[in-house]
């Protein structure tokens, strides 16, 4: 079977393959495949079948999520999923989160969410750095772990974080085969505990976090704008980029004001509390912008608190205004887009099986294609915010309103804002947790490099005792010995030539322990490595703790031997045995008599 190569921008096969089409650097993009589409890619299941357990997964997500994004206002687009079948079918979908990097993290947290409950799902998830839980991660990675090893080998499943390791598969694997291996690996493939960890500390301050991070503010703000915020709540954000992004010619639009201020400024305001992220809050409060001159603003700046909830939404005011028009222009408010994309999609998957047009096959199968697409994401008013914003405001300021729709009711205060003066403390705490981090890696790096030095010594020296071999000099000294050897002792050869011979006890000792203490580490390491986990390309790249005890063990070694030599020398001052030595500074001895040893 040929090797499967994702060729879709949006799935992309090698997320660190980025240098000829690099995804925007504020867009998260994340795929999901379920079990299903994975063993069904070399069977010959109908696309139709397929399609249609893919479209049940789908509304069964969407569902699942609802209760977590209802309430949540995203910076730029909402969370959505969409069907695609390019080479393996999945869902798939990307998010724009611009300078709002919550919403890339509530993503993640949503993400993790699925995987806990949808347990045959395999979810991947990367944005223009790669893949950055990994980055988030960076200190507690296996060794083997770079972004020229990474791709195709990272996945989120039953709420935890995957590897496919080297072990599990040596090649650069294909997308298709991590996602077999991924079924079939029965959890072998889970990231180290460090890992897991890390990332749980992270996404377990979500959902909360997430909506932490919206803010609600009291503003005056022309009817039509507030009759459009009650029916469509999400629609700040684009008020908020129009505003954020103006040009000259936008300008010029909020100068006339014609969509949202007809009346000029006898159009009557009214006061609304708009929920915005914190990031949207602070676009619009630390740009100045002198508001237009057709606009309503108070004559008095007495009643500071007043005078700021009608600047803030006069602001508002003026990105829908500069938004609309500039999206009427481009003409992204044609409608029946978004199901005439979707139906080609079908097409192009094989979903209707080559049937024709008005066959009775094809009426059910596009009938069932319609009812999905109504419960989806693709019809609903998200969806429609992204597809033709401006065809959708018209449909709403087209219903009947008046300003008695927001009379008579008391306001709550707006948030406290102090966040946005003081987030320097959050942000050093925030620095100061990595530096921790980045000091204890660091402190590891050392102490192991250290340990690695007091065991290996000198290179040199390593060299020569890496030379010896214990079992060559056992077997030598055998050797010699029962060759010319009795109770009396043994002797050498009469037809060896004889040279004064020099034995150093202290260093001979010195040396034995040299060599006995190079074998004893390389025992250590090897009773070491039987303790691994048995995805040893899976450990953390420092080395733990356990060098304090060799350092130990180490020391206690050299002040035995020390201390061993020393007794040793003195029991043989006390005996004759150092007479049998020969030494090379005494008188050498007559060749037929020299002797060794004499036991």
């Amino acid at each position: 079977m040929a090797a499967v190569t994702d060729t879709n921008p949006s799935s992309s096969s090698s997320i660190f393959s980025i240098k000829n089409s690099r995804p925007p650097d504020d867009t998260v993009f994340y795929s999901i495949f379920p079990d299903s589409s994975v063993t069904s890619a070399t069977t010959a299941n109908s696309a139709a079948a397929v399609t249609e357990e893919l479209q049940s997964l789908h509304l069964q997500i969407l569902n699942h999520l609802t209760p977590y994004t209802a309430r949540y206002i995203w910076q730029h687009q909402p969370f959505t999923l969409s069907p695609s079948f390019n080479l393996i079918p999945h869902l798939s979908g990307h998010l724009r989160f611009g300078d709002n990097l919550e919403d890339e993290w509530f993503v993640v947290f949503l993400l993790f969410e699925i995987s806990r409950n949808f347990p045959s799902l395999s979810i991947r998830v990367w944005d223009s750095d790669g893949d950055f839980l990994l980055i988030e991660c960076a200190f507690h990675l296996p060794k083997w772990m770079n972004p020229d090893t990474s791709p195709n080998r990272v996945f989120i499943r039953r709420g935890l974080l995957h590897i496919v390791s080297p072990s599990h598969i040596p090649t650069t694997p294909d997308l298709l085969d991590s996602a077999k291996f991924l079924i079939c690996s029965d959890g072998d493939t889970k990231a180290p505990q460090a890992i897991q960890s890390h990332l749980s500390k992270k996404i377990s301050e979500y959902p909360e976090r997430a909506y932490k991070n919206m803010h609600r503010a009291r503003v005056m703000i022309p009817v039509s704008v507030a009759w459009l915020l009650k029916q469509e709540p999400s629609f700040v954000s684009l008020a908020v980029e129009g505003f954020y992004n103006r040009d000259i010619d936008s300008m010029k639009d909020a100068a006339k004001m014609e969509r949202f201020l007809p009346k000029g400024k006898e159009e009557e305001m009214v006061g609304v509390v708009v929920s915005m992220s914190r990031a949207m809050y602070a676009q619009l409060v630390q740009q100045k912008f002198q508001a237009p001159r057709i606009y309503p603003m108070p004559a008095s700046r007495s009643d500071v608190a007043r005078y700021m909830e009608a600047e803030l939404g006069m602001k508002i005011a003026c990105g829908f205004e500069m938004m609309y028009q500039l999206r009427k222009r481009q003409g992204e408010e044609g409608k029946g887009s978004t199901w005439e994309a979707f139906r080609e999609s079908l097409e192009r998957s094989g979903y209707f099986e080559g049937m024709l047009p008005g066959s009775k096959e094809y009426k059910r199968l596009m009938e069932k294609a319609e009812q999905y697409y109504r419960n989806s994401s693709l019809h609903s008013r998200a969806s429609e915010m992204l597809s033709s914003p401006a065809g959708r405001i018209d449909e709403i300021l087209a219903l009947p309103h008046s300003s008695n729709d927001f009379k008579g009711r008391e306001l709550p205060l707006s948030d406290d804002d102090s966040w946005l003066y003081g987030g320097e403390d959050e942000l050093n705490a925030a620095l100061e947790e990595r530096q921790k981090e980045m000091e204890l890696y660091d402190f590891k790096l050392k102490k192991k490099q250290k340990s690695e030095e007091q065991l290996d010594g000198d290179p040199a020296s390593t060299k020569d005792l890496e030379d010896y071999d214990l079992g060559d000099i056992a077997k030598s000294m055998q050797a010699f010995v029962k060759k010319v050897s009795s109770y009396e002792g043994a002797e050498v050869p009469e037809n060896r030539n004889m040279k004064d011979v020099n034995l150093d006890v202290d260093q001979f000792m010195k040396d034995m322990e040299s060599v006995m203490r190079h074998r004893g580490s390389e025992d250590i390491g090897s009773d070491h490595d039987l303790e691994e986990e048995p995805l040893s390309d899976m450990d953390f790249d420092e080395s733990d703790d356990e060098s304090d005890t060799r350092d130990d063990n180490e020391e206690g070694g050299e002040t035995f031997m020390q201390s061993y030599s020393d007794a040793l020398n003195e029991e043989l001052k006390a005996t004759t045995l150092d007479k049998t030595f020969v030494r090379a500074n005494e008188q050498s001895v007559k060749k037929d008599e020299v002797r060794i040893f004499n036991l």
